[in-house]
């Protein structure tokens, strides 16, 4: 029977409780258990894909076609386990099922409210498809005292009720500030979060504090006695150097040991975490650099482009090598110059995106990378751009452009209108609902045997997630080819376009999917890994 721990959070936000849990997880896995991790989001949208990467950071996306909350690629990426649509779930998407309930007369007539309805929504999601496994982690999102959180602490309430005694903990996640003036760290902060979170119910059983500095240990015994928690389960969550030295940090801390004593689990053997000490020592210990200048357009926020920071992150593990990023917001280039941007970088990527603003200025990267022989991956739309700088100014076609921005005489990018999702046929209209319409998930394609593509993969036949709604035209494919930009991978029926290189570059690729989603620490994805590899030579050569 599966163990409940559910991962709360006080005083502010971002304080990482996506990858406290990932960690936690991949801890309890290094010990042996099998587990899963499962994000409980207060928000109403039904999901993440229509919400501004700016405000909410990147939209993770499955392989079962689940567009969801960027700590499930932390999860994935800590414990190797791929997530999938039940194990994000939304008050909107709650909310939602209960009213089509509802307009069904499936409650018999009776007034559908909080309590009982939208509380057994929450746990029979908890509950779910756990038969498996030994551990469900389940984070709560937000902070406590939230007021749109309080439907999934009341039902992670009732859950420690209800489950066999024994069977479920609560940790609780909070910041304990240093004022400078004051020359203090100060615990009021996470005691008054404690006693908002007592204040519904729940007695945390571990408190992680994150703190930049150690915490002395008459602050540690003050939180123990004033947060009824006890001391050894007061765990410093101290700042560290990599996202990947907290396995070690936390497991150094105590916090695996206190979540099985906890529950009662005595004798269980000590974690291997050798494989993290390794890729703490690669990270820490590099024998290199390289620079990566990152064209986008929500620069502004890094958590837009989490999964791909941490992709390129491994590319430089599988080459021994720090990558350093040079963030540039493309609409820069649409008033300057790249070049003295980007004469002193060694690679150029251009991720994904949605609308027009800052795209002249990916297509000026992409010209910049394809005439200077500066290594060049664009993602998703930064394939598209990379097509239609090649149409523009390789095979002549001035009016190239993408449907997406408007009518256009010469659409090289326009909207997709169907496609195949194994045997179903999937359609879109143009002024249809945003949500959920793009073609999502995992979805297989097919290389050339001699293309570029191929022999990094060392396969003609892979499967990546895709997250888009508009698509190169096929019907430009000839004209382009003749110019030396290949249509180097397709769908397996030959109709949709998924990759594009150029055939007289040291390295340029174009790939339609998301292949930032797939890497790993200990799998570095091979996109990422002949990528760095290109920049390293072209580092050489500068």
């Amino acid at each position: 029977m599966a163990r409940y721990i559910f991962i709360t959070g006080g005083v502010v936000s971002s304080l990482g409780k996506g990858l406290a849990s990932a960690a936690l997880g991949a801890s309890l896995q290094a010990r042996g258990y099998k587990v899963r991790l499962r994000k409980l989001d207060p928000y109403l949208n039904v999901d993440p894909g229509t919400m501004s990467p700016t405000q909410h950071g990147e939209c993770f996306v499955t392989d079962d076609g689940a567009e969801t909350d960027l700590d499930l690629g932390h999860y994935e990426r800590f414990t190797g386990r791929p997530a999938n649509q039940q194990d994000n779930i939304t008050s909107g998407r709650i909310y939602r099922d209960i009213i089509a309930n509802e307009r069904r007369g499936e409650y018999l007539g009776g007034t559908v409210q909080v309590i009982p309805h939208v509380t057994d929504a929450i746990k029979a999601f908890v509950l779910d498809g756990n038969e498996d496994f030994d551990f469900v982690l389940c984070e709560i999102g937000g902070t406590v005292g939230d007021i749109e959180g309080l439907p999934f602490f009341e039902a992670i309430r009732q859950l420690g009720n209800e489950l066999p005694r024994g069977d479920a903990i609560y940790i609780h996640l909070t910041l304990m500030p240093y004022i400078p003036s004051a020359g203090e760290l100060k615990t009021k902060p996470t005691q008054h979060s404690v006693k908002e979170l007592r204040s519904i119910g729940i007695q945390p059983d571990i408190l992680m504090v994150r703190c930049d500095r150690p915490i002395p240990e008459a602050e540690r015994r003050k939180l123990s006695l004033f947060c009824n928690v006890r001391e050894s389960a007061v765990i410093p969550a101290l700042d560290v150097a990599s996202i990947y030295d907290v396995p070690i940090a936390y497991h150094e801390s105590g916090l695996d040991d206190e979540v099985l004593t906890a529950f009662g689990l005595t004798g269980a053997p000590q974690p291997d975490l050798s494989r993290w000490e390794k890729i703490s020592k690669a990270i820490a210990n590099p024998e290199g650099e390289v620079t990566i200048a990152i064209v986008g357009k929500y620069t502004g926020l890094k958590d837009a482009y989490k999964s791909l920071i941490e992709a390129l992150v491994h590319g430089g593990i599988a080459n021994n090598v720090k990558v350093n990023l040079e963030w540039i917001e493309s609409e820069v280039f649409e008033k300057e110059d790249p070049a003295p941007w980007l004469e002193e970088v060694n690679g150029i990527l251009v991720p994904g995106g949605f609308g027009e603003r800052g795209s002249e200025g990916k297509i000026a990267a992409v010209t910049f990378a394809r005439e200077h022989k500066v290594p060049y991956f664009g993602i998703c739309f930064g394939m598209q751009m990379a097509v239609v700088e090649a149409a523009r100014n390789l095979a002549g076609i001035a009016d190239a452009n993408s449907t997406e921005f408007g009518p256009t005489r010469e659409p090289v990018v326009g909207l997709m209108t169907e496609w195949l999702r194994g045997n179903a046929l999937e359609k879109r209209v143009a002024h249809g609902d945003m949500g959920g319409t793009m073609r999502l998930g995992a979805y297989p394609a097919a290389f050339a045997p001699d293309s570029h593509i191929a022999k990094i993969y060392g396969s003609t036949e892979i499967s990546e997630r895709h997250r888009h709604r508009y698509e190169v035209n096929m019907d430009y494919r000839r004209r382009l080819e003749a110019c030396g930009l290949r249509f180097a991978g397709t769908s397996p029926d030959g109709i949709l376009p998924e990759t594009v290189e150029l055939e007289d570059h040291p390295w340029f690729i174009g790939v339609q999917y998301h292949p930032e989603l797939k890497s790993r620490p200990f799998e570095p994805h091979p996109l990422f890994a002949s990528f760095i590899a290109a920049a390293v030579e072209q580092s050489r050569l500068v």
